[in-house]
């Protein structure tokens, strides 16, 4: 039987500009929770109150205040997230991009309290071609800001999950992706509310905020021309002139013209942007998307013909060259009949509804579990992983460090897969273990995501067998297992890991003590 009792199940799109939340209704349907100012998207910037230390204000304040204290402000933290070599100073206090992240996601669960009370569950989304590292640390983020995060899912299938069951679609469906920051190209087979994810690509930088750049070089060389001087001179300038920046480009998506007067320390100047300056401007990181297109196309092996509907996600695909683009590459318009801000964390809360119902699935609502009994959804691995080894090549007559792929990408999930490998030395009294990231055989042209030294027992022959288990499952959480098979001694690595392969663990909790003394605003 299902439960009766209330329980909030939400949906966060932690974006690079703006970030969304949404809570799944009474009757499995999702719907956005607007912020404290009555938003339906808050800005993910921070700003740390210079007056008093003890307050931290997140959104549109953040925003509006870092025109007037530049230091103190952080925008686009999603670009640094699980980089552990990136920090922001304050105050004398490091702040790592998780840690930041954590502010804003404290903040979206603030509000969300304020109207319907705790939240139980919520899933967190991410671009599709992010790392372990960048998943685990979202993942880190949310637990840090005191939520229960059951797991993550990747930004365009969260998308299309919201359009599957907001109307009837059936064929192979490629979801375009053009946010704030990231880029994400993931392709699809559909009937119904059936949904098999074929394959994924992206890059991390790559979205609005590049065109924002593009945009800002536009302003600075006008003004260079005019009076042979430089328009940006502060920190300050440049948190005025970035936004500025970012008006013209919502205004070229709807305008053929945007004009506007430049104040700087030589004298103002009006100057005028067409749409086909901006577009000559971005030209560049367009094409960018046309490749991954490409890899896409071909790792699913299709063509363009092949392709049945295009599903637009991101603010930056309302600018008008990009549906020309896809339209003349495709033979058809995209669809534009999803909001492409909110989609991301609507679907992010069907997908915790889904999880939710499969782990507890006596706990939930009847009327939350009847919304959901349709919806079928086959996610993939977005990665390859493997381990590093030295096979012996008989061809050059000595071994070989190489990287051998154990879990390959596209596989569906969830999935676990085992390998054996064998010690090299006789008497060896420890095993370096690594897990790897990344579709090459060459072990220089992949990530290393952790490492790890494992005690061997002592008298032992060479050629032992090792045995390797990688499993993944469909909450987006990787699991290693190394086995070492005569002792039976087993290694095992949940991957909640920093950049450096430490754990998390110590930093969470101090994280945690520090974030009950600030306030939220």
């Amino acid at each position: 039987m299902s439960g009766s009792k209330n329980i909030n199940i939400a949906g966060i799109d932690l974006g690079t500009t703006f970030s969304a939340m949404a809570i799944l209704n009474t009757i499995g349907k999702p719907e956005i929770v607007p912020n404290a100012d009555g938003e339906r998207l808050t800005p993910s910037a921070v700003f740390f109150d210079e007056d008093n230390g003890g307050i931290v204000r997140i959104g549109i304040e953040a925003i509006n205040s870092r025109h007037l204290n530049a230091e103190r402000s952080v925008r686009w933290i999603k670009r640094h997230i699980g980089d552990s070599n990136y920090h922001k100073t304050i105050d004398g206090k490091e702040w790592s991009a998780v840690e930041l992240s954590s502010l804003i996601l404290k903040k979206l669960k603030q509000d969300f309290a304020a109207v319907h009370g705790d939240i139980d569950s919520v899933i967190i989304s991410v671009p599709a071609h992010f790392d372990e590292i960048r998943r685990k640390a979202t993942m880190d983020a949310g637990k840090m800001a005191g939520l229960n995060v059951i797991g993550i899912v990747n930004e365009p299938v969260a998308a299309a999950l919201y359009y599957a069951t907001t109307r009837r679609v059936s064929g192979n469906v490629l979801v375009y992706d053009l946010g704030g920051g990231t880029f994400d190209v993931t392709i699809m087979s559909t009937h119904g509310s059936n949904m098999d994810i074929i394959c994924s690509q992206g890059e991390h930088e790559l979205g609005g905020v590049d065109f924002d750049q593009k945009v800002l070089e536009i302003l600075q060389q006008n003004y260079r021309d005019k009076y042979n001087s430089e328009l940006i001179i502060t920190d300050e300038d440049r948190a005025n002139y970035e936004d500025e920046a970012e008006d013209i480009k919502k205004t070229l998506s709807r305008r053929s013209v945007a004009r506007k007067m430049l104040y700087g320390p030589a004298g103002s100047i009006k100057i005028e942007i067409t749409q086909q300056m901006f577009e000559d401007s971005i030209a560049e990181l367009l094409s960018r998307t046309d490749l991954l297109l490409d890899a896409a196309l071909a790792e699913a092996n299709m063509t363009a013909c092949d392709i049945d509907r295009i599903i637009l996600v991101g603010g930056s695909t309302r600018i008008p060259v990009v549906q020309k683009r896809l339209e003349e590459r495709f033979s058809f318009a995209p669809e534009i009949t999803i909001n492409v801000d909110e989609c991301v964390a609507l679907g992010a809360a069907l997908h915790a509804g889904l999880t939710f119902q499969r782990e507890k699935p006596n706990s939930l609502p009847a009327g939350i579990a009847n919304g959901l009994k349709d919806i079928k959804l086959t996610d993939v691995c977005n990665h390859s992983f493997g381990t590093i080894c030295a096979p012996f090549d008989s061809k050059i007559g000595s071994r070989v460090i190489r990287n051998q792929i154990i879990l390959k990408k596209n596989t569906p999930l969830p999935c676990e897969v085992s390998q054996t490998f064998y010690t090299m030395n006789k008497e060896q009294k420890k095993l370096e273990v690594t897990v790897t990231q990344g579709e090459d055989a060459a072990a220089e042209y992949v990530n290393i995501i952790a490492t790890h030294t494992i005690d061997l027992p002592p008298g032992r022959s060479a050629k032992r067998p090792i045995k390797v288990t990688y499993s993944y499952d469909v909450n987006q959480r990787m699991h290693c297992k190394f086995e070492d098979v005569e002792s039976g001694k087993v290694h095992e690595l949940d991957l909640a890991i920093d950049k450096d392969g430490k754990l998390l663990e110590t930093a969470e909790k101090e994280h945690n003590n520090q974030l009950e003394a600030l306030k939220i605003e």
